[in-house]
């Protein structure tokens, strides 16, 4: 069936609009081979955007965002804006709360070929298939905050964590229907024993579970003790939901078991019918921009993910996915793959070629929408 959808595409900082326009690029080839439509609309988000218009997320982006079928994002920030009163990340805080973006999904599955390139031993990273699931508009990120001085001299700053019971119900949903869905393990994350946010989002957590998904398997980690499992033991993990903090640390941390961070996408998801948005959990590295030799893996993977869950097309982001794992396969990595010793080539692939190589495979596979071959 041929589906006719907007894609807005905040290319961002940095990178951003390195990756973001090869995931374009495939994108816009899965619409061609597969018979669709998508239009391609393109906006400012973090430092570009304060430097076009003095704000980090205009309300007119905003407003495209909101009409479009779904967001690309590349990446957001940089040393220029460290210390100044207007930040670029803000623009992406803004842009999670303006689309409410509630639940945020980061696959972490260690693909065969990558097994040599995370910094762990193999037998430790191999077989890893996880998910976390993010709450990505509440806690510390979006609380109060302030800074004042010190009457005793210096300076006090203050960031309040907030939750509430509706905020945590929806994404634990979110959460275990995925979990059903996969092989039926929910790990739940929080500082119960420190935190009274997290003794309500444990007591929400149990009451949702045993109530609307009892067949699950549900078991509650303290985020300290998650953070050693996942490097002792990833394999155990099916579904994590965690909070928003926790959340972003865990999964820079997961990183590692696939190899790299430039490997990861994530869907940010809202209510049905709303625009998702879908970015590489990775930086603006402003170390690579402009070198070519950015890794757009993550931008691409994204790309599925935009496929999956925001248009809802299946066979066309398996395609995508195929072709990224043969194109693994063949030894097509970028340089932050190749940090430790493997075979293949000794300079690894650049961002655009990468990019090219994904394009070709998908074009082919796309043509007879056969599974696609090495």
């Amino acid at each position: 069936m041929t589906m006719d959808a907007t894609i807005m595409v905040l290319p961002g900082d940095g990178i951003g609009p390195e990756v973001t326009a090869e995931a374009r690029r495939v994108l816009a080839v899965i619409g061609e081979r597969f018979g669709h439509r998508f239009e391609f609309a393109t906006g400012l988000v973090g430092g570009a955007s304060i430097g076009a218009c003095g704000v980090p997320l205009s309300a007119e982006t905003l407003e495209a965002c909101r009409r479009a079928d779904a967001v690309l994002l590349g990446a957001v920030g940089g040393p220029r804006w460290d210390g100044a009163g207007v930040r670029p990340e803000q623009g992406l805080l803004a842009l999670r709360r303006g689309l409410d973006v509630f639940a945020n999904l980061r696959p972490i599955r260690v693909s065969d070929a990558l097994v040599g390139c995370s910094t762990l031993k193999p037998d430790i990273v191999r077989g890893t298939d996880l998910l976390f699931v993010r709450e990505l508009t509440g806690g510390l990120y979006f609380g109060p905050k302030a800074r004042r001085r010190s009457p005793g001299g210096g300076e006090v700053a203050v960031e309040l964590c907030r939750y509430s019971t509706s905020e945590i119900e929806r994404v634990t949903r979110r959460a275990a229907a995925l979990a059903r869905s996969r092989r039926g393990k929910l790990t739940s994350v929080d500082k119960a024993n420190v935190l009274e946010t997290s003794r309500l989002w444990r007591e929400t957590v149990s009451r949702v579970v045993r109530s609307e998904f009892p067949d699950l398997e549900l078991e509650h980690v303290l985020v300290d003790a998650c953070a050693m499992h996942l490097l002792r033991d990833p394999r155990r993990f099916d579904v994590i939901l965690t909070e928003n903090l926790f959340g972003d640390i865990l999964t820079d941390e997961a990183a590692m078991l696939a190899g790299s961070i430039g490997v990861l996408p994530s869907a940010s998801l809202g209510i049905p019918g709303g625009p998702g948005l879908f970015e590489p959990i990775h930086g603006s590295a402003p170390d690579l921009t402009g070198t070519g030799l950015a890794n757009p893996y993550g931008a691409i993977l994204s790309a599925a993910m935009l496929l999956r869950y925001g248009l809802g097309l299946v066979p066309e982001a398996d395609a995508v996915e195929g072709a990224v794992e043969a194109a693994w396969n063949e030894g097509h990595l970028p340089v932050d793959l190749r940090s430790v010793e493997r075979p293949g080539p000794e300079k690894g692939s650049g961002t655009k070629s990468i990019g090219t190589e994904i394009v070709r495979r998908v074009r082919s596979a796309a043509r007879t929408r056969e599974p696609i071959a090495s």
